[in-house]
């Protein structure tokens, strides 16, 4: 008698729920706008290197020209042009920035959206649904608010760089503005794990 081969079925996945599957989007969301901020953030710091360093080529000249030592004033000219250039650029990023921003904005209202519309079909001591692992909505929702402060006052503070920029001449001053540029100090690394933790709640990541 021949032996019938055992036949395996891989099992299938669960059907995500409506407000499931918005939040794990909006996880995925989360991660890609993080990654572009990231890369607006490191091509700006180098446009920022750039204005500072033609900045206290400029204030040097501006200083010989007074000295009247200065041979070429078409060099300033130059200069200068190059710095407006360098000032526009940096304007759009943050300009890109912000639309970033307000994309982390709206993530966050959606996760304030279901957690509504929870608290309505679940009203006073009902147990919320659990979509995944063991997050409940709000959980979301409250990260995600800790990642968008962190941004908001990040961006706040790239404003007020970018408008004083290229007008102070205190070398030490670009040189504190060129370091928060870059670190970012308002954006901590609890960031990290409060994304990473969405991740793996959502199974972006693997446990």
């Amino acid at each position: 008698m021949e032996s019938k081969s055992s036949v395996y079925i891989t099992p299938k996945k669960p059907v995500l729920s409506a407000s499931a599957r918005k939040i794990k989007d909006n996880v995925a969301d989360w991660h890609n706008l993080m990654l572009k901020w990231e890369t607006y953030n490191n091509d700006s710091f180098n446009i920022t290197s750039k204005i500072i360093n033609l900045k206290i080529t400029a204030d040097s000249a501006d200083k010989m020209l007074l000295d009247e030592a200065l041979p070429n004033k078409d060099n300033i000219t130059t200069d200068k042009v190059e710095l407006d250039r360098l000032c526009s650029e940096v304007l759009q990023t943050i300009q890109n920035m912000e639309k970033i921003w307000t994309k982390m904005e709206k993530i966050t209202a959606t996760f304030k959206g279901i957690c509504d519309l929870e608290a309505y079909q679940f009203p006073g001591d009902i147990s919320k649904p659990t979509h995944f692992h063991t997050w409940p909505t709000t959980l979301f929702y409250e990260a995600s608010i800790k990642m968008l402060n962190m941004y908001k006052k990040e961006m706040q503070l790239k404003r007020t760089i970018a408008g004083d920029l290229a007008h102070t001449s205190d070398q030490d001053l670009q040189m504190v503005y060129l370091s928060c540029w870059l670190y970012q100090p308002y954006i901590d690394n609890t960031i990290k794990v409060l994304l990473e933790s969405m991740l793996l709640e959502t199974g972006h990541r693997l446990i």
